[in-house]
């Protein structure tokens, strides 16, 4: 059975740090996109940002330089690493995978996502 499963999120401080990992089985991704979306309360899912076969990496407008992803395809895991965190940042993240590019909605891979929570 072919799953992606997200961790690593929580409560952090405005200012503080997490890492979010997304374990892929089932099959080998190194050919996939990997990347992350995120969703909060009320609001449209939101694209934080991939990382291409090629390892190449895109991130959305509101990243500003504060993500970084990468991914160790020996171990099959993607991962998100978020500095600087401030509330706007509160949602819940999913990982994604998908062939050559990731899309807003249709991936063929999601996790079933983490919360991150950034007090102020």
């Amino acid at each position: 059975q072919v799953q992606l499963v997200d961790s690593g999120g929580g409560l952090v401080q405005a200012g503080g740090s997490l890492r979010l990992s997304c374990a892929a089985s089932g099959r080998s991704f190194s050919d996939y996109a990997m990347g992350w979306f995120r969703q909060a309360p009320e609001k449209a899912r939101e694209y934080v940002g991939e990382i291409r076969p090629s390892g190449s990496t895109y991130y959305g407008g509101f990243v500003k330089g504060r993500f970084t992803i990468s991914r160790d395809n020996a171990k099959n895991t993607t991962y998100l690493q978020m500095e600087n965190l401030n509330p706007e940042d509160t949602a819940v993240y999913y990982c994604a995978a998908n062939r050559r590019f990731l899309k807003i909605s249709a991936n063929d891979y999601w996790g079933q996502g983490t919360q991150v929570t950034v007090s102020s």
